[in-house]
């Protein structure tokens, strides 16, 4: 993996730190915790798509796109956060109860499991190619 320059890292860890703060003040403070969240998420999608890799480690490569999956999903979560503070696409209270309010939280959680499986599982792989070499 190409790793982060010093600056990019301190972004990175930005992110990670308003996406949790904006991931919990979704219940204390839920009008200004999707611009945090989404704050968050932006500078976390844009550090983690900058580490690229350029091996042909096919295991690797699988990985990488599962987290970048993961990265999509931590986008959609904060559109569901925003949408969750009113009736932005014209539904009937029900439907939008049903389908749209707090429905973040499992996007949110299947991210993250998504995020923690690739974290651990390339460091892994990443550990066995370097002994290769």
């Amino acid at each position: 993996m190409k790793p982060l320059n010093k600056l990019q890292g301190i972004i990175y860890a930005i992110g990670a730190v308003l996406m949790l703060a904006g991931a919990v003040m979704g219940m204390a403070a839920p009008t200004i915790a999707p611009y945090v969240f989404a704050v968050g998420a932006l500078a976390f999608v844009a550090m983690q798509v900058l580490q690229r890799y350029e091996g042909q480690n096919v295991t690797i490569l699988r990985l990488r796109r599962i987290m970048l999956i993961s990265d999509v999903l931590l986008i959609v979560v904060a559109s569901l956060m925003f949408a969750d503070h009113g009736n932005p696409f014209a539904l009937d209270h029900l439907t939008w109860l049903r389908y749209i309010h707090n429905n973040w939280v499992v996007v949110l959680l299947i991210a993250a499991f998504l995020q923690l499986y690739t974290v651990y599982r390339m460091d892994a792989e990443l550990q066995k190619e370097a002994k290769k070499r």
